[in-house]
């Protein structure tokens, strides 16, 4: 169980980065009508929400 935890925060920390950084090239992008479909910050706060709580629980195992 803490092992899986563990993954799923790790996993949850990437995904936070990954969107992080397209929010930040869809803030910067050239072509202001070409805003696209992906909510960045709502994936962004919900994967850092995951990735805190999953490595909490991993670490109280």
């Amino acid at each position: 169980m803490q092992g899986s935890m563990l993954t799923i925060g790790i996993s949850a920390a990437a995904l936070f980065g990954i969107a992080e950084v397209a929010n930040w090239r869809r803030n910067n992008r050239r072509d202001v009508d070409n805003v696209g479909f992906m909510p960045w910050r709502g994936i962004a706060l919900a994967s850092a929400a995951i990735a805190i709580f999953a490595t909490a629980f991993a670490l109280r195992g």
